[in-house]
């Protein structure tokens, strides 16, 4: 009897762990803002599907923890209270009992106070994000929209995030924009505004907000547009979707990220558009129908084409068209053909990717913001924004080129706490022991070589500048002053918790990368190379964009 009782308790335990695991659906009655979700990197992604009211709504892949999670990420539903919400999912069923309902989303007394939490740079609060999309300003506010995975701290169910500005710098993050539909998921794309109504969506003295982005499917990638009426915050997207299909013309998979602007000399829509090996031009009088026009090729992803005038002369203009990896053409542009002139230089390197510029810009700046490929250990998101720049064309001995420095609006941030002029490396290694172990600095300093070929910054070991005059080489890219006998650098250093920025010689060079301290070097911050001079040197304290 012993054993019998034995047998029925452990078949009694199989069947309720059966049960658990392939009990596939949970249904919710939302009466909270969000869905928070537990996340666990030991669990396989599986793919969880939301319907509402019976019709399908979103379907994503995920990593539902069925017990301790990594970190939790959240839907917000709060469009949808009073609904009820079914949720499937493919995986260990166990998670979906661990969805929490609440106001808040789960840590959010430590949003933005986290350990490896950038301090002056846009972060989301949960997930993964890449490249900056649809960059406008519009009534008062600029808009960031970013590829965002809002289910876990790696690519994939790509969206569109989104976060609003008055100034540039202090960001607030709104709820997603775009979501995956029929045609696939939400990949890059651009925004503008249509005064003049040429879509057709402008409702009496609103404009349009009409995005343009690539839907990527299993087979193919096509271009999609949507507008919104509430200023960026919710679009609809257009039945006609797609409005280009190019993957017969090209045989290739690989056609996204439209950037749109108006050609005022001929009142049309142009669209930039990757195919295959370079960049295409499209054309367009409503948005909607688009007619193919010309192709550069040499560039890859994320393409750029505006148009800045020569050391801020209007009369000498050039065209500036570049892709996501910051290498750049100059030429002219009659609206449907960009004719290269010279190229391709390089402006930025190193963690920069897929920088975009804001369309619509209330002066005439050229501002862009770009991609940090920098991850945030043990932190629930990955990904950030390095600071936003203002791109200018400038007079070189080369030929006009590129410059980039961060915008105006980050003076704010920066308050100045020491100054020195004339310095050994051993003095300035001295000054700054001080400030060795801030989490966000600024340094502003100028090296001048004397015996040495060869001279740099170094924080940790990690070296932030690294000038090699013989082979004329910054971090490893080729560069060359302005005075090519120079044996003097400058240098503008941006250090957050996770990264950090570079900006040389007024904006002639600039490059990025991953803060990585060696810990076993403890000497700080260290100036060499041999009898080198530090001609000056400045540090900023740097307020945090979330106090």
């Amino acid at each position: 009897m012993r054993q019998l009782k034995i047998v029925a308790f452990a078949l009694f335990t199989f069947l309720c762990t059966s049960l658990a695991l392939f009990a596939e659906e949970i249904e919710i009655k939302i009466n909270k803002k969000y869905l928070n979700f537990p996340i666990s990197h030991q669990q396989d992604r599986a793919r969880m599907t939301f319907e509402v009211a019976g019709e399908p709504d979103l379907s994503v892949v995920v990593r539902l923890a069925p017990g301790e999670p990594d970190y939790w990420v959240f839907k917000d539903v709060s469009h949808l209270r009073g609904k009820t919400v079914k949720i499937t999912y493919e995986g260990d069923a166990r998670g979906l009992s661990k969805i929490l309902q609440d106001d808040a989303i789960v840590g959010q007394d430590s949003l933005y106070k986290e350990k490896n939490r950038p301090q002056f740079h846009f972060s989301t609060r949960r997930g993964w994000i890449n490249d900056p999309n649809g960059l406008v300003y519009h009534d008062g506010e600029y808009h960031l929209y970013y590829q965002h995975n809002p289910y876990e701290k790696e690519w994939g169910n790509m969206h569109w995030g989104h976060a609003v500005s008055k100034d540039l710098v202090h960001w607030k993050e709104l709820p997603v924009a775009l979501f995956p539909d029929h045609l696939g998921t939400m990949f890059s794309g651009s925004a503008v505004i249509d005064y003049e109504n040429t879509a057709g969506y402008n409702k009496g003295n609103t404009p349009a907000m009409v995005v343009a982005y690539t839907a990527d499917g299993p087979e193919k990638q096509v271009q999609a547009i949507a507008y919104s009426l509430d200023n960026g915050r919710t679009f609809t997207k257009y039945e006609g979707n797609p409005v280009i299909d190019s993957k017969e013309k090209w045989d290739s998979r690989d056609t996204r990220d439209p950037k749109v602007f108006w050609y005022e000399p001929d009142g049309h829509w142009v669209m930039v558009l990757n195919e295959r090996d370079g960049h295409s031009i499209y054309t367009s009088g409503d948005l909607k129908d688009w007619k193919y026009e010309s192709h550069v090729t040499g560039f890859w992803e994320c393409p750029e084409l505006f148009e800045l005038p020569v050391d801020g002369n209007p009369g000498n203009t050039k065209w500036v068209m570049y892709g996501a990896s910051g290498t750049y053409m100059l030429g002219s542009f009659d609206g449907k053909v960009f004719t290269p002139e010279s190229g391709k230089h390089q402006y930025t390197a190193g963690a920069m990717y897929a920088a975009q510029t804001f369309t619509n810009m209330p002066d005439d700046r050229r501002v862009q913001i770009g991609w940090g490929r920098i991850s945030h250990p043990g932190m629930p998101f990955n990904g950030m924004m390095l600071l936003p720049t203002e791109l200018t064309l400038r007079t070189t001995k080369d030929g006009p080129r590129l410059f980039n420095v961060p915008v105006k609006e980050t003076e704010q941030l920066f308050t100045p706490v020491e100054k020195w002029e004339n310095l050994s490396s051993d003095r300035a290694n001295e000054l700054l022991d001080a400030f060795d172990h801030a989490d966000r600095l600024r340094i502003r300093t100028t090296l001048k070589l004397s015996h040495a070929t060869g001279a740099g910054f170094n924080l940790y070991g990690q070296r932030i500048v690294d000038y090699d005059l013989n082979w004329n080489t910054l971090n490893g890219s080729f560069y060359s002053p302005e005075d090519m006998t120079s044996t003097v650098v400058s240098a503008d250093i941006y250090i957050d918790r996770t990264s950090i920025e570079v900006f040389i010689d007024g904006g002639r060079f600039s490059y990025s990368m991953e803060r990585r301290p060696d810990e076993r070097n403890r000497e700080g911050f260290h100036f060499w190379g041999n009898n080198i001079e530090v001609k000056n040197l400045e540090v900023f304290h740097v307020t945090s964009i979330w106090d």
